[in-house]
């Protein structure tokens, strides 16, 4: 993520840091359908106008992590390099994700984001939400692929794959095994998964 530059900015975003950081503490706490908009704005010291101004739905202040990878697959296509297949960028990727333990491939065991994915995968308005994150994904990926249905289907492919192989390493993480533990697993899972891709 770019780091805002100037007072004012550098401000705007700290604010709302505060903001997604007192919301998300709340609904790890006490469960998201039981916090309210006012209890996150008291708890952030902002008015509900102001955290209005920041997020526009209540899912939007858990949700925000997941926009900063907002048309990440389709940056990877676009910046692979010559020679390189849009899939083999997209596999090296998320084995990168993988080795770094980054939350978004589901290879985190730091209690914290196994909390936060657990309150995204078993709040209805929450994976609904999400779902709007992944269409948009979709098509970005879908126009770095090219024109026409095949880059379309592709996408969607490229996209359920990364999201099944999170969601099976973050449930492995859930019923108790560590990281580490999982990481090869959670490799070689990736590498058979972009195999069949191809």
């Amino acid at each position: 993520m770019i780091e805002p530059t100037g007072l004012r900015a550098r401000k705007k975003a700290r604010t709302r840091d505060a903001i997604a950081d007192a919301a998300i503490s709340l609904f790890l706490a006490h469960g998201f359908d039981q916090v309210s908009v006012n209890d996150i704005a008291a708890a952030a010291e902002v008015s509900k106008p102001t955290l209005f101004r920041y997020f526009a739905t209540k899912e939007d202040l858990v949700l925000h992590r997941f926009a900063d990878h907002n048309g990440e697959a389709a940056r990877v296509v676009r910046d692979r390099q010559p020679g390189v297949s849009p899939v083999t960028a997209l596999h090296r990727h998320f084995r990168a994700g993988l080795d770094r333990y980054e939350p978004v491939t589901g290879l985190n065991d730091h209690p914290e984001v196994v909390a936060f994915h657990r309150l995204v995968f078993t709040t209805p308005s929450l994976a609904g939400r999400l779902t709007r994150y992944l269409l948009e994904d979709e098509e970005a990926l879908a126009g770095a692929l090219g024109p026409g249905i095949e880059a379309r289907l592709r996408a969607a492919q490229v996209l359920a794959v990364q999201r099944v192989l999170a969601r099976t390493n973050w449930q492995k993480i859930a019923d108790g095994r560590t990281a580490r533990d999982v990481h090869p697993e959670a490799v070689a899972d990736a590498d058979q998964a972009f195999a069949q891709l191809r």
